[in-house]
């Protein structure tokens, strides 16, 4: 409770809020990492996952595959891509866009896949184009399963993203890892709570855009 309290009081130090090393630097950076991997990985995931859901085919695939990349070890990733490209962004990255691409390749295919069958057949009916039933009919009716790969994405990552401070780089992690290395366990954990609060606030501000988004008639239902 004691340590609980002093790291509030870290928080709370009015010179922990300007300079270059400050909180909002910090979490400007923590933002950019989880931006940046998860952008990435929307780039590749998206689409693909779009593809599988619209056409049905390779779902066996992807799944697996998104499985194999679940159950990769984060902290593993970020250390073998620091052996391999050493101190900078390409090392943590890359490992926050394989962290990230299982979640939206699921919200993907899911969108798709959530439409109702009969619905998909009236718009080949009318003379629709498979990607206009993808583009006019799929992706609107499924974008709240989609926008929720992408909230699950960057829930996990913006948890992850103090990895990133690990071979160097900065991000909220820049406290949690010098607070260890310094033994100073007040500023470790009040860069753990900054983590949980930004995760927290990412997660509810995408919730509420996944509600927005959603079709009347499924908000109403």
């Amino acid at each position: 409770m004691i340590q609980l309290l002093e790291a509030f009081a870290w928080l709370a130090d009015p010179t922990r809020w300007s300079g270059p090393d400050s909180i909002p630097v910090r979490l400007l950076e923590h933002l950019w990492y989880t931006l940046l991997g998860v952008g990435i990985a929307a780039l590749i995931a998206v689409p693909v996952g779009l593809v599988v859901g619209h056409t049905h085919r390779g779902r066996g695939l992807t799944v697996a595959l998104s499985g194999a990349a679940r159950a990769l070890p984060t902290l593993g990733l970020v250390t073998l891509f620091g052996l391999w490209f050493g101190i900078g962004l390409t090392a943590p990255v890359l490992a926050f866009v394989i962290l990230a691409i299982p979640s939206l390749l699921a919200g993907a295919y899911s969108a798709c896949e959530a439409v109702d069958a009969r619905t998909v057949d009236a718009a080949r009916a009318q003379g629709m184009t498979e990607w206009q039933i993808l583009t006019r009919v799929e992706i609107p009716l499924g974008l709240p399963l989609l926008i929720s790969g992408i909230r699950l994405a960057s829930v996990q990552v913006v948890a992850t993203v103090m990895l990133a401070s690990y071979i160097g780089n900065g991000g909220l992690g820049r406290y949690i890892f010098l607070g260890l290395n310094l033994s100073d366990y007040p500023q470790m954990l009040a860069g753990s709570i900054l983590v949980v609060a930004l995760a927290l606030v990412i997660d509810l501000a995408l919730r509420l855009v996944e509600r927005v988004a959603a079709p009347r008639g499924a908000a109403r239902g």
